[in-house]
């Protein structure tokens, strides 16, 4: 793979107006080369610069629909047993066997930098320009801050420390200067700072149908309190509780401005149903894909369908569909009707297994191409709920916490936990309400790629090395479960950016 190092962050040429993530805009022409220093004239300017923003986070080697191989694989949700296809790599993933040298890992870091690269000129070129109301300045500044936010979240859980940009690199030296790991809380500090400024910007609480896709002070409120929880539980103790004070303030606030009443008033089906997408409120934030158009279409139906089935797509499939662990199988309950939705056996001579079922779209439109309508769900009501269930629960509040777990269940058609834990099948496998929660938040998040995330914020490293370990070897296929340890914890940087600076780029232990 052509490697593209730090240097990347000085594009010649800023491709703009790529489109974004709802019909609205949707731009469907590509001027492609303005030169950035003459760019930025107008208010309209910022605008489509950020709508390049938003399309960036419909890069699959990203954060977008199709990149559970990044999350969701490295979990013990999903995984593959091809260990020959594509060099073996992308099995590296599972197989807790990753190398530095992994490309797909090197696109995945680019993806995510260049998502923030984005992000970087529209807040440097927003400040360049006269704008008619001057809260239209700060909604598009507190946009672009929440995506850069939101990325940064993610190579901060993935990596540890990482480089942190928050400005255009212009020049070669520059770049050279930035490319070192800053500290974990430093990129913590950047990511706090730029969620607060969303959550005191003139953006709408929630944003209008029309407007679906596009940031909203309650996606801030959301965001901002996962990543006050995450601090709590993966940082320096000595801020727990002040941490969790904060993620339960943010969280409340997202919770106490949604416009339904108990979670059982939203179909676990109608969460994920393409015709109600516009409708929906339980989503929070989400990537808005067209259906039916061959450039903007959802792919993950099809994508995720095992041959000689029909249910996601009218897409005729060859494979063995989104592969899913008999681990993950195992631990649906009884009458959970979340199961029957999200996964279905295959019984092609080629599958003879468990194929993912949550995002379905075999409608005409969608047709036989399978050019799809589905949402990808990154932050909805059902996970504020359960982190809510979880903050109560380590500040002591088990009565609040059980009753924001029993929201989920009720919906799910499942005894609420004070009768779910005198089962003896259920108080086994999980013996704490913590354990309970995490189960809950398995079974209710499948396949939305917040499973690694949960484990790592669940677990300290050695932890998640007894956690991992203790599982059947049996239900993980030819991913050898021995493989896991502490270094697992996080992934290795890439080796191209270790060679751009050996000191500035070290590398995590274990590789």
């Amino acid at each position: 793979m052509k490697h593209i190092p730090l240097t990347r962050f000085i594009p010649a040429l800023l491709l703009v107006l790529l489109g974004a993530c709802r019909q609205d805009f949707l731009v469907e022409n590509n001027p492609n080369a303005i030169i950035t220093a003459d760019y930025y004239k107008t208010e309209n300017d910022v605008l489509l610069a950020l709508n390049g923003v938003y399309q960036a986070l419909r890069d699959n080697s990203g954060v977008a629909e199709n990149s559970g191989l990044y999350s969701e694989e490295r979990s013990d949700n999903t995984g593959r047993n091809d260990n020959q296809s594509n060099a073996g790599e992308p099995f590296q993933f599972n197989a807790f066997a990753i190398l530095p040298s992994n490309s797909y890992l090197q696109t995945h870091w680019n993806s995510l930098y260049q998502t923030i690269t984005r992000a970087n000129y529209v807040l440097a070129g927003s400040e360049t320009v006269t704008y008619t109301k001057a809260e239209t300045k700060l909604q598009y500044q507190a946009e672009a801050k929440f995506i850069r936010a939101l990325i940064y979240f993610n190579l901060v859980r993935k990596w540890g420390d990482v480089p942190l940009v928050t400005k255009p690199l212009t020049t070669t030296e520059e770049a050279a200067a930035n490319t070192f790991r800053e500290k974990k809380e430093k990129v913590y500090e950047q990511i706090v700072a730029d969620l607060t400024d969303v959550i005191n910007s003139p953006l709408p609480d929630i944003q209008s149908a029309a407007n679906k896709g596009r940031v909203s002070k309650v996606a801030g409120n959301a965001l901002l309190g996962q990543v006050y929880l995450t601090m709590a539980t993966t940082l320096d103790q000595a801020n727990r509780n002040a941490n969790l004070a904060q993620a339960k303030t943010f969280l409340t606030n997202a919770y106490n401005k949604r416009t339904f009443g108990q979670l059982k008033e939203i179909a676990y089906a109608d969460v994920f149903d393409v015709s109600k997408k516009t409708t929906n409120p339980e989503a929070i934030f989400q990537i808005v894909y067209k259906q039916g158009d061959i450039n903007y279409a959802s792919s993950i139906a099809f994508n995720n369908q095992a041959q000689g089935e029909t249910i996601n797509s009218l897409r005729t499939t060859t494979g063995v569909g989104g592969n899913v662990t008999p681990d993950l199988v195992k631990d649906y309950e009884d009458g959970d009707i979340r199961k029957d939705f999200s996964i279905k056996y295959a019984n092609a001579a080629v599958v003879k297994d468990y194929f993912i079922t949550k995002y379905r779209d075999a409608s005409s439109t969608a047709g036989t191409s399978g050019y799809g309508g589905n949402e990808w769900l990154l932050i909805r009501y059902a996970d504020v709920i359960l982190m809510l269930a979880e903050v109560n629960l380590y500040l002591g509040d088990e009565a609040t916490a059980i009753g924001f777990l029993d929201q989920v269940r009720d919906r799910a058609k499942l005894p609420l936990y004070s009768v779910a834990k005198t089962n003896s099948a259920y108080s086994a496998k999980y013996p704490t309400l913590k354990l309970a929660i995490l189960h809950e938040r398995r079974v209710e998040l499948a396949f939305e790629n917040q499973r690694w995330f949960d484990l790592l914020r669940f677990f300290t490293p050695t932890e998640l090395v007894t956690y991992i370990r203790s599982k059947s070897q049996a239900d993980f296929g030819v991913a050898q479960l021995t493989n896991f340890g502490t270094k697992d914890y996080y992934y290795p940087i890439p080796f191209n950016e270790v060679k751009l600076n050996p000191t500035g780029m070290y590398q995590n232990p274990g590789y």
